[in-house]
């Protein structure tokens, strides 16, 4: 029987995983062991927060509307009731920018929730 000594398939395993770490912190990219482990790591919190993502622009959108809203003498819940009333389908993401890049839309569409309301 002949020793295997891995040779070219595990150098280039290793470079693959040394080089995605790279940049990591101490011994996380010139340790293989330790890299493995981090980049492991790396790609659960990826895939975590991909999904993550998607509710931490909810809630700046909503913080956004609140705080429009609240210029415009009403609650963040009020707004969206008052909008759900008077069937203006807008989407949070929509109304987030206008809240920031066009106050006077905004304005009508916290008159036109005030008057549904009313």
């Amino acid at each position: 029987m002949a020793r295997v000594k891995g040779g070219t398939v595990t150098r280039k395993r290793r470079k693959r995983i040394l080089k995605l770490a790279k940049g990591y912190r101490g011994a996380k990219h010139i340790q293989f062991k330790v890299a493995k482990d981090q980049v492991m790591k790396s790609y659960e919190y990826a895939f975590r927060d991909r999904r993550k993502r998607k509710s931490d622009f909810r809630r700046l959108w909503i913080a956004r509307i609140n705080a429009a809203a609240r210029i415009n003498d009403l609650s963040y819940s009020k707004m969206m009731h008052g909008l759900k009333l008077a069937n203006v389908d807008v989407n949070r993401k929509m109304l987030a920018d206008l809240a920031v890049n066009d106050a006077d839309a905004f304005k009508a569409l916290a008159d036109t929730a005030k008057k549904a309301l009313a």
